[in-house]
């Protein structure tokens, strides 16, 4: 049930509470100095899936190289990853490229100013056409992300599971019927800014809340309890042995193709396996290629374990430094390519292959 109907007093001065406390205590950050739609769009998209604090070089950086939608939209695309290059999620990266090409092409390079217009850009949601349309153009729409869920189901009890099918809908209500008649973006920002800086996951200051007195979790202890979320990521374990291939000073790479992690980037000679086996005779079975890279170099190098957690999955990899005599004739398969250190360092790269090779490579 939507706990809205049971308390509608609330909504009278919700806003009002909560944009004071805002309005006192928000963060300087750079996105909320200006209503450029592109400066907006790009905050968004970096700020998905990361903190602040380490999306913030990004913004910069981005903003400096890409002072506009129609120079992204003109950049190279390895370019663009290189940039986004230890952000992970890369596929915001590749979207992010995609929506700047269809803003120039199928826009004129204006960003659209109607919420429903900005669904139809691809990589856009509909909490990015929210924001958007809320912080650049000033319409009266609901913003709702994971900070708005904790804090509306907090004050206002609302225990609708938020993993579940229903929760967009019975929540996105919620949310609207507590925007103001007027300034909705200050609203917006206020009720993120307050689930980002108050109304934390764990250990919220409850005592010295603005709204302890009307908060339905407050009063009935259910602070740690809300939201409810039941479904839980389920993570698959992989297990990688990377060959980094060396031979005068070169290096065989390749772009990563289909739709798995770090798609677009740049990596090395990749076994994959079921099971965690470091044995490079088991490796190299039924692998002719392997075999005789084998027989032909040296092992310069044997890492430890490295273990990399995504969201859905825990990789754990191990790199295989080998070093190819300078006078086998190595017949690369077609995905891989030579580059020499200089073009291995401008390549766009996973932050598991580049922590890799800043620590033993460019060393």
């Amino acid at each position: 049930m939507n706990k809205q109907t049971t308390h509608p007093l609330k909504n009278d001065f919700f806003s009002k509470k909560i944009t004071n406390w805002y309005l006192q205590n928000k963060r300087d950050l750079p996105w909320r100095n200006t209503q450029n739609p592109y400066y907006i769009w790009l905050s968004e998209i970096i700020l998905q899936q990361t903190r602040v604090a380490q999306g913030m070089p990004y913004y910069y950086k981005f903003v400096e190289a890409f002072p506009t939608v129609q120079d992204l939209a003109n950049a190279d695309e390895n370019e663009v990853l290189r940039l986004w290059q230890g952000l992970g999620y890369y596929s915001r990266a590749r979207n992010l490229h995609k929506t700047a090409k269809m803003v120039v092409e199928d826009y004129n390079g204006v960003f659209p100013e109607k919420y429903s217009e900005l669904l139809k850009l691809k990589g856009i949601g509909t909490y990015t056409a929210a924001a958007i349309a809320s912080f650049a153009f000033g319409e009266k729409v609901a913003v709702l992300d994971g900070n708005v869920y904790r804090v509306l189901s907090r004050v206002f009890g609302e225990t609708t599971d938020i993993s579940g099918k229903d929760a967009k809908k019975v929540f996105t209500q919620l949310a609207e019927s507590v925007l103001p008649a007027s300034d909705s973006a200050t609203h917006n920002q206020a009720i993120m800014e307050f689930g980002a800086m108050h109304c934390t996951p764990a250990s919220p200051d409850c005592m010295f809340c603005t709204l302890a007195m009307e908060c339905v979790a407050n009063a009935t202890g259910q602070v740690s309890l809300l939201p409810i979320k039941t479904k839980k990521v389920k993570v698959k374990e992989r297990f990688f042995n990377y060959f980094i291939i060396e031979q005068n000073g070169n290096f065989a790479m390749r772009k990563r193709l289909g739709r798995d992690v770090w798609e677009g980037m740049y990596d090395f000679y990749l076994k994959e396996i079921e099971e965690n086996i470091q044995d490079l005779s088991y490796l190299a079975m039924e692998d002719t290629f392997l075999s005789e890279l084998i027989k032909n170099s040296l092992i310069k190098r044997e890492s430890s374990i490295y273990i990399h957690i995504l969201t859905h999955q825990r990789i754990q990899t191990k790199f295989w430094h080998l070093e190819v005599d300078n006078h086998f004739l190595l017949h690369l398969p077609q995905e891989l390519e030579w580059y020499n250190l200089n073009e291995v360092d401008d390549l766009p790269k996973s932050t598991l292959v580049n922590n890799y090779l800043k620590e033993y490579v460019f060393e």
